[in-house]
């Protein structure tokens, strides 16, 4: 069923609402994750001399905007949701665009590296090709983007409060194959458990 405009603004403005409430909540419950094996994987990958310039695309209180920064890179955040931003201007000092996903105005061309940990799930399925457009036209020629998403059977729906799209490989490597992306690797996460306690689909891909 095609979302029209009022379903696409509902979803923006409960699925931020949502993320507002919560921010401080949040900001707590995610402060010690490592996502290191992410980041790793994003950077690894990427072409040329550092610094590097990072988008960090929804990139929540700011956790891992200032470590792209402590490892010297030029890293900038985009961020739907305005308690966050603001965490995390104060947190890293780095730029931070209050953004919606569905509502961006990215420079072409600008970045090296893309870094969604945890945020394309949050766009509709018929939103997510003019989306993941935007951010190939945002990377540089041969820029890399990575993503990490919960995983699912391609469904999607409310869950919490929030809004959310759930992949699996096949259909993640669809709708970005289908944007200009080719794929560099995809791992399950956390590392070393079953796959089914490994909730995430991680891959890495450039921008061909």
């Amino acid at each position: 069923m095609k979302l029209l405009p009022d379903d696409l603004n509902k979803i923006v403005t409960l699925t931020l609402a949502h993320y507002n409430r919560h921010a401080e909540d949040f900001r707590e419950g995610t402060r010690n994750h490592d996502v290191s094996q992410n980041i790793d994987a994003l950077l690894r990958h990427i072409e040329g001399d550092p610094p590097f310039r990072i988008l960090d695309f929804g990139c929540g209180p700011g956790r891992d905007l200032k470590e792209f920064a402590r490892r010297g890179h030029i890293a900038v955040g985009v961020e739907g949701a305005e308690r966050f931003a603001a965490m995390a201007r104060e947190a890293t000092g780095c730029e931070v665009w209050q953004q919606d996903f569905l509502q961006l105005d990215l420079p072409k061309s600008s970045f090296d590296g893309v870094f969604a940990n945890a945020s394309l799930f949050h766009v509709p399925s018929q939103e997510l090709p003019r989306v993941l457009g935007q951010l190939h036209a945002a990377l540089k020629a041969g820029g890399v983007l990575f993503s990490s998403n919960p995983r699912g059977t391609n469904e999607e729906g409310w869950s919490s409060g929030r809004y959310g799209a759930y992949y699996d490989l096949d259909g993640w490597r669809q709708r970005m194959t289908a944007a200009g992306f080719v794929e560099l690797e995809h791992y399950f996460r956390p590392a070393g458990l079953p796959r089914p306690a490994q909730p995430w689909l991680a891959s890495v891909w450039r921008r061909s």
